[in-house]
């Protein structure tokens, strides 16, 4: 398969004439439908410390074991959410929406669980399984419905407004819980409410056969192959390779919650203030999102995601110089830039070497390995910083990471691959 043609980058393919100027409405709707349910789940999100470990007298190091278990089961349900959505024709609407309609009904499950924490455990489990099977067809349906061309800017599109939606819901959250006066119950009924806005929203707006509306390429494409298991997927060359460098980069990514607590630490924060320090992140990536997209479309996407990796490289740097409000909002605007520069960047350099029918399962393989790498590389910084301290453990992770993405750099393909 090629991924470029002559005298172009490998993963810039040409762009012809009238052809990719406007984001297609597909990804505009799973745009809506992404805001939409940001907001449905990060009005949990923002509340659900509180309320299980102030509310219900949950220690720390459960509700924390509780969310690590969740986390790192939705990387492995990707793949099975990749392989439903790979089987048949025009499912991956239909997976997709049983995702986010199990994440909706999870706001259900919080509300009737009371105190209980095997109910409490329960919906967190069928929240986290939702985010797990709906995020690989999800991407798979943008890939299909924008020309290859165009893929950068499509998901810088989708990005930016998913991530609206994440700086949303917090705000909703409080404004719920003020007007009435600290009511949980009220805040996941008003949840539950919007999530199942996000179904309907996906329903009557996303089409089921999101590979009939795209865009036809300029030059000819190999047709469609029947669906791959995930070792047949990993034995294409180029993908095996991008693979193989996400779980490298992840690897050596120590997480942000470790990033906001140095910084916290640093610079002796309130811990009321401590929740304002993801929106910081967050406003940078929304704002960097579709341009980011864009030149990735323009210059090759491999370049923009290893740059995306030298800005965290970058932060963690700065956090090794003396605290204060200055570098305060450099780390910010850096893990900001990297987000913008790797998420969607990321899916757009795989998804030329993967098959239309295979798309979503090799999607689910990528993100997959990448999450559980990146859960590696948490766990063994958090090891580092409980056995050397915070600073040596900060500085082994750049030194990491420096060679993640020297070894990064050799790996993803930059010229003509078949």
């Amino acid at each position: 398969m090629y991924l470029a043609t002559t005298g172009r980058r490998s993963d810039a393919p040409p762009r012809p004439v009238g052809v990719g100027r406007r984001v297609p409405g597909t990804v505009v709707a799973l745009g809506a439908v992404s805001l939409v349910t940001d907001i449905s789940s990060e009005m949990v999100g923002a509340v659900l410390p509180l309320y299980l470990v102030l509310g219900l007298g949950l220690s720390p190091l459960q509700f924390g074991v509780f969310d690590g278990l969740f986390n790192g089961a939705t990387a492995l349900v990707r793949l099975l959410g990749g392989r439903l959505a790979d089987r048949g024709g025009g499912r991956h609407r239909t997976v997709a929406g049983a995702g986010y309609l199990l994440s909706a009904l999870s706001r259900l499950g919080l509300l009737l669980a009371g105190g209980a924490a095997g109910g409490i455990a329960a919906a967190m489990a069928a929240d986290r399984l939702g985010k797990g099977v709906r995020t690989a067809p999800r991407d798979a349906m943008i890939t299909l419905s924008a020309p290859p061309e165009a893929l950068g800017r499509a998901f810088g599109v989708h990005r930016a407004m998913d991530t609206t939606g994440a700086l949303l819901g917090p705000l909703v959250a409080f404004l719920v819980l003020w007007a009435t006066a600290d009511a949980y119950d009220a805040v996941f009924v008003v949840s539950f409410a919007t999530g199942l806005l996000g179904v309907v929203v996906l329903r009557l707006f996303v089409p089921a056969d999101p590979a009939g509306t795209a865009i036809t390429p300029a030059r000819p494409v190999r047709a469609p192959k029947p669906a791959r298991t995930a070792p047949r997927v990993l034995a294409d060359p180029a993908f095996r390779r991008v693979v193989l460098a996400a779980a490298l980069l992840g690897a050596a990514t120590i997480g942000d919650s470790f990033l906001y607590l140095l910084l916290q630490r640093g610079l002796d924060l309130p811990a009321a203030l401590f929740p304002l320090l993801p929106l910081g992140s967050a406003a940078c990536y929304l704002l960097l999102a579709v341009p980011a997209g864009r030149l990735a479309d323009r210059s090759g996407r491999r370049i923009p995601f290893l740059l995306g990796h030298g800005a965290l490289l970058a932060a963690y740097l700065t956090l090794l110089a003396p605290a204060g409000p200055a570098v305060a909002v450099l780390v910010l605007v850096l893990l900001g830039v990297f987000y913008a520069a790797t998420d969607g960047v990321l899916m757009a350099l795989a998804a030329p070497a993967l098959p239309v029918r295979g798309r979503a399962g090799g999607l689910a393989v990528l993100q997959t390995g990448q999450a559980l790498a990146r859960l590696v590389g948490a766990a063994g910084f958090g090891a580092a910083w409980t056995w050397w301290g915070p600073r040596p453990a900060l500085a082994s992770a750049a030194l990491a990471l420096a060679v993640a993405l020297t070894a990064a750099w050799r790996i993803l393909p930059g010229r003509k691959v078949r």
